[in-house]
């Protein structure tokens, strides 16, 4: 039997962390890994951790997270969009397939569906939920003391901002799938949630803007899911959403992992074995 696995949010830097990641394995030599972006914060630990991965699976899918993309001020580092490009060049010398591949056709255990890897970060339109604008909401966030890394360290070039950012890969990948073949059902894959629901169990609702795109909200109807991706909220549980099955798959910080008890920290089964 061939599975269809998805994990996010490995944050290798942690040693309890890196070794579950090398301690992970397939079921079969079938299985397919989905990485679901914040894997580390250093190119160099990227690296080693697909290594492991695209070793033992017979496919491995990654999209990026927020942690990727953090440049840490050192000579010659690549920010923005040209860290995103160095880190799409590292997957393709391992044989990992991301956002800018074709979509890759799973014809395992529940499918077929096209499985779509995507790279669309976030325009703050999630903080609607507590103020009615960015300058509002991030007031509230910095007066609550929950503020994302990313106002720091998450750098948007060639663009004027990660607003301009999102909405450039939103259209971009709008049009891919616009264009997928007709009937085949998809797998959305993104770092982020595809719509704000998701975001009502974040403990701190200030920290939501940081977490999606509105432009989105629709894409699990209009694209045939069989089943949506994502993680970065650190809060691995199924949730449906229009009769469409979400999956957030983080592992998340030790911290977090550990005193779990409603899920094994581990890849979540998407199609095929005993999803759910």
């Amino acid at each position: 039997m061939a599975t269809l696995f998805a994990l996010s949010d490995l944050h290798v830097n942690h040693a309890e962390n890196r070794e579950k990641v090398a301690a992970l394995a397939p079921s079969s030599d079938r299985d397919w890994l989905i990485v679901c972006g914040d894997v580390a914060d250093s190119i160099a630990d990227v690296g080693w951790a697909l290594e492991q991965l695209a070793g033992r699976f017979a496919r491995v899918l990654w999209v990026p997270g927020n942690h990727e993309l953090l440049s840490q001020r050192l000579p010659d580092e690549p920010r923005g969009e040209d860290r995103y490009l160095r880190l799409v060049e590292l997957c393709r010398g391992l044989g990992v397939l991301t956002p800018e591949d074709p979509y890759p056709l799973w014809e395992g255990d529940g499918g077929p569906a096209l499985v779509a890897p995507l790279f669309l970060l976030y325009d703050y339109s999630f903080g609607a939920n507590i103020a009615a604008d960015k300058a509002g909401s991030l007031r509230l966030a910095h007066e609550a003391g929950v503020v994302c890394v990313d106002e720091f360290l998450l750098h948007p070039d060639p663009y004027p901002s990660r607003e301009e950012w999102c909405r450039a890969r939103v259209r971009e990948a709008e049009a891919r799938l616009q264009q997928r073949p007709a009937g085949v059902p998809t797998v959305l894959v993104n770092h982020w949630p595809l719509l704000a629901g998701p975001t009502r169990l974040l403990r701190h609702q200030e920290f939501a803007q940081w977490c999606g795109t509105t432009l989105t909200a629709d894409w699990h109807t209009r694209f045939e899911a069989k089943v949506v991706v994502y993680g970065h909220l650190h809060i691995p549980v199924t949730s449906w959403y229009d009769g469409v099955r979400f999956e957030e798959v983080s592992l998340g910080y030790p911290r977090e992992w550990e005193r779990r008890t409603w899920v094994k920290p581990g890849p979540r089964t998407i199609l095929g074995g005993e999803a759910a």
